[in-house]
């Protein structure tokens, strides 16, 4: 993070606590111009040197015209004046952005489209590609008097032939592509003194406001699309920004408050309500559209300033969008999640409720199974999130996966996904419910619960926090009616611990516990769970992935599933609380902050979201030493703690030369942050300071790298 966004940061994490105070006396106010105009600046060397000179294109192969977006920053560069921006009117720079829209034009197909293309080189057919169209113009908006005449005419030439095909789409229905579709339509109306391309962009957009729900959100099938919601917001931001059509304020202000609603303490949005996408971690910073009231700008503070104190940075494209469409002024900052409340969605859509330290969320959009890859069965219908331990369970929807589904009634192994099916049957005519036709949120003594039914019958779950920190949760339904429950955990660990004492390791492979091989809890990545009678866990239930065309996924979005069955009862209830780690008797090293040396021809960093040293270059031989300091003498056991990951190796670790412990080997199919800990071995050390190395020595035939990453040493008092 750079020095000025650091500051910035600073600034506004005192100033939040201010604005709880009905005194407080300087809210802080958006936007932070000197932070931004910073990342744009350092963000626009990178992109210079991405560039092929050959071709003119931009990124990594397989080339896609989306890796052309980057004309918008690299133009909003050539033309921000400010004595803080060396690349105002830079020759380099607007070369570099003339040879880039020539290469878009000469991939362009007789109506203008590029081919659909993703980096895993699978195509979806041609596209008026909305991203990098709507970049496209505003860059050319910005260069275009600049650009040498040859240029100029053919960049003219393949906009006008675009956005000719893209005016086609204005006639049709409200959906997020064709709105952002409508944004640049505008732009290129007034870039080309087109009044009519810009009076069928404005018409879209009275359109897209009048399809916004009341609640503050746009659907595309039923109920809320909370990340694609913000494509909605950008593209009504940035036409505002040009158009000053007041008819859109009212539904960006709607929308900031809808985006605010719906947030965890850790900024992160409560995926159950969303048909579109499955929960993600990162947090999502707002774009233009949020800048235009002061609802949305006191969202974009705190968003950021959550962002940026999680050590992520500003991109030159965000921060681009920022500096020349973005309004400014004071924010109101969302409601701090206080350790008591409850925030409705809709007209009793939607329920978040927060009793510190848990908090829950659970949606009552109940529709038929779409027969649209894009939008996900509404299944997966509550989450909980913990604020020690972030979202523990739920996590959004998917498709042809019933083990994420809160009830099921017949029988699940009827739904699943064939491996490499391209176009699937996503609503069979089969033996099995898996979505309720029903869905209310009920008040009963002491909160709410959600009533679902499905196939007529009726089933019921409630969250209750306790005093003593724990969440209940409580599953009603008919008994013997082949009705099951299902709490889908998030994927916290590759290893799990159960009341019986076994340990499992969570891989590639399936796993199906009984009750009685569980007993009475287990413990997965600092969370407790107490398990009831019949109960039974299954591993890995797999993501339909609606962005591949074989809808396969990885182990990073599977779930750990509790599996509750009702034979020969009527409630079956779960409790969840945090299982601190017992801590370690004895000296801990974290690994990144010692100081090391490494051998010619690798390199190191230190990741601190995995909490590790990293140690590259992928080659057998190469090694890394930790120098450990001020060590009394006696005899130690020693342990290391790795990340796990499928570009990692199998390493030797020595001490002060000598070699301890077998080799350990450190791939895994996915990244997995939580630390594999191994014991080493014991060994006598003399007072003063020791040196730890980890060396490659093989790799892992399904690895595709030999790199490493330590997280700590660990060493206890050994003697007899």
């Amino acid at each position: 993070m750079s020095s000025a966004l650091k500051g910035w940061t600073a600034m506004l994490t005192l100033a939040l606590p201010a604005l709880a105070l009905a005194a407080a006396p300087s809210p802080p106010t958006w936007p932070p111009r000197e932070p931004l105009l910073k990342a744009l600046v350092d963000g626009t060397e990178p992109i210079l040197k991405s560039q092929d000179a050959g071709t003119g294109r931009f990124g990594t192969q397989p080339w896609i015209c989306s890796d052309q977006n980057v004309l918008f920053p690299l133009a909003a560069a050539w033309a921000i004046q400010d004595e803080a921006n060396p690349w105002y009117h830079s020759d380099r720079v607007l070369a570099v952005i003339a040879a880039g829209g020539d290469a878009l034009v000469a991939d362009q197909d007789p109506q203008g489209r590029w081919t659909f293309r993703k980096k895993d080189n699978s195509t979806w057919g041609q596209i008026y590609m909305p991203w990098t169209y709507s970049r496209w113009i505003r860059a050319y908006a910005l260069v275009r008097e600049a650009l040498p005449a040859a240029d100029r005419a053919t960049w003219e030439k393949g906009l006008r032939l675009g956005f000719s095909g893209i005016r086609k789409a204005m006639d049709g229905g409200v959906h997020n592509i064709p709105c952002h579709h409508a944004m640049a339509l505008y732009l290129a109306g007034k870039a080309f003194d087109n009044p009519e391309w810009c009076s069928a962009a404005k018409a879209f957009m009275a359109k897209t406001v009048a399809k916004q729900d009341p609640a503050g959100f746009w659907s595309e099938n039923f109920g809320p699309v909370i990340g694609y919601n913000e494509v909605y917001v950008d593209a009504l931001g940035v036409y505002y920004s040009v158009s000053h059509d007041a008819a859109v304020l009212e539904a960006l202000r709607r929308a900031a408050q809808f985006h605010a609603a719906v947030l965890w303490p850790d900024g992160s949005a409560a995926a159950c309500l969303d048909e579109r996408q499955v929960y993600h971690a990162g947090i999502e910073t707002g774009t233009v559209g949020f800048t235009f009231t002061r609802e949305g700008r006191g969202y974009l503070l705190q968003q950021l300033g959550k962002s940026l104190a999680q050590g992520r940075t500003v991109g030159a494209d965000y921060a681009a969008g920022m500096l020349l469409y973005g309004d400014r002024g004071e924010g109101v900052l969302p409601a701090a999640a206080a350790d008591d409340a409850t925030v409705w969605i809709g007209q009793r859509d939607g329920l978040i409720r927060r009793r510190k330290p848990w908090q829950w969320a659970v949606s009552a959009y109940a529709c038929p199974v779409p027969a649209s890859r894009w939008i996900q069965d509404r299944q997966d219908l509550v989450d909980l999130f913990h604020d020690g331990l972030g979202l523990v369970a739920g996590g959004g929807n998917t498709k042809l996966q019933p083990y994420w589904s809160t009830f099921t009634v017949g029988d699940c192994s009827l739904l699943h996904h064939q491996a490499g099916d391209e176009n699937p049957t996503f609503a069979p005519g089969i033996d099995l419910k898996w979505v309720p036709e029903k869905a209310v949120i009920e008040d009963v003594p002491g909160g709410q619960r959600l009533a679902l039914t499905y196939g007529g019958l009726a089933c019921r779950v409630q969250a209750e926090s306790t005093p003593g920190g724990e969440l209940r949760l409580a599953y009603e339904a008919p008994a013997d009616q082949r009705v099951e429950a299902h709490l889908p955990l998030m994927n916290r660990s590759r290893r799990l611990t159960t009341a019986t004492g076994a340990k499992v390791r969570l891989g590639e492979d399936d796993v199906l516990l009984a009750c009685e091989q569980i007993g009475a809890w287990f413990d997965y990545g600092g969370l407790r769970v107490g398990v009831p009678p019949g109960a039974s866990l299954r591993w890995p239930a797999r993501q339909h992935d609606p962005y591949r065309k074989d809808g396969r996924s990885s182990l990073r979005t599977a779930k750990l599933v509790l599996t509750l069955p009702f034979a020969g009862t009527a409630r079956q209830e779960v409790t969840l609380q945090e299982q601190p780690a017992e801590a370690f008797a004895g000296l801990v090293f974290e690994a990144r902050d010692l100081k090391v040396t490494i051998s010619e021809g690798s390199y190191t960093k230190r990741l601190d979201d995995l909490g590790s040293q990293f140690l590259g270059g992928g080659q057998v031989g190469q090694w890394i030493r930790f120098a450990v300091p001020g060590l009394k003498a006696g005899r130690y056991e020693l342990l290391g703690e790795f990340v796990v990951a499928p570009v990692y190796g199998i390493v030797q670790v020595s001490v002060d030369g000598q070699p301890l412990g077998k080799p350990f080997d450190a791939y895994g199919p996915e990244v997995d942050s939580g630390g594999e800990q191994v014991v080493l071995g014991t060994l006598d050390l003399a007072a003063g300071d020791h040196e730890i190395q980890v060396q490659v020595t093989d790799r892992n035939p399904k690895a595709t790298n030999g790199a490493i990453s330590v997280k700590r040493w660990l060493l206890r008092d050994a003697a007899p």
